[in-house]
């Protein structure tokens, strides 16, 4: 079995959303920015965790996305297979098919089928506030206030420098000397 970046960034971003869970929904452009994942792959990855309800989006400004449900009932297996990511170790894919010298299964189908049962066992084990719960034990920091996304209510002030006649009068002034 080999987990590819999909299972590894879908994981990752929802520790990292599960982390800033309690001061509202979260920005994808935020997690991507914390993560140095790109935004459209995070697009792709949050559209197949929300059909498979691990979260919930939020629209608007201040939107974005929470959990769908609390960290303890999302195991890093709902995860890795929401973003469809096989976890499979034998050589058919699980199919069966993968023939022997008698036209059988190969002889190892059965020791990998049962790594994969082992695999998914041990993923299904692990909770999502387990992992939450280890990275704020090695003293993640998390910021206190969520970002704010709206618009200020103190406008931002650029001097403006004008080169040009501000008047029809000041323009003819301008060609006569």
């Amino acid at each position: 079995m080999r987990l590819t970046t999909k299972g590894r960034f879908a994981v990752t971003a929802m520790i990292d959303l599960a982390l800033r869970s309690n001061a509202g929904p979260v920005a994808l452009a935020a997690i991507s920015q914390r993560q140095q994942i790109s935004l459209s792959y995070l697009e792709q990855l949050f559209g197949k965790l929300r059909r498979h309800s691990l979260v919930e989006s939020t629209r608007g400004p201040g939107g974005g996305y929470s959990l769908g449900r609390p960290a303890a009932e999302i195991t890093v297996a709902d995860i890795i297979v929401a973003v469809d990511e096989p976890i499979d170790a034998t050589g058919c894919a699980g199919k069966e098919n993968c023939m022997g010298d008698d036209g059988g299964r190969c002889m190892t189908h059965d020791l990998w089928a049962s790594l994969n049962s082992k695999m998914i066992e041990f993923l299904d084990s692990i909770s999502l506030e387990k992992l939450v719960a280890e990275q704020l034990a090695k003293g993640i920091s998390v910021d206190a206030a969520p970002v704010k996304r709206a618009i200020s209510s103190t406008p931002v002030v650029k001097p403006i420098k004008v080169t040009a006649p501000n008047s029809v009068f000041a323009l003819g002034n301008a060609f006569s000397k």
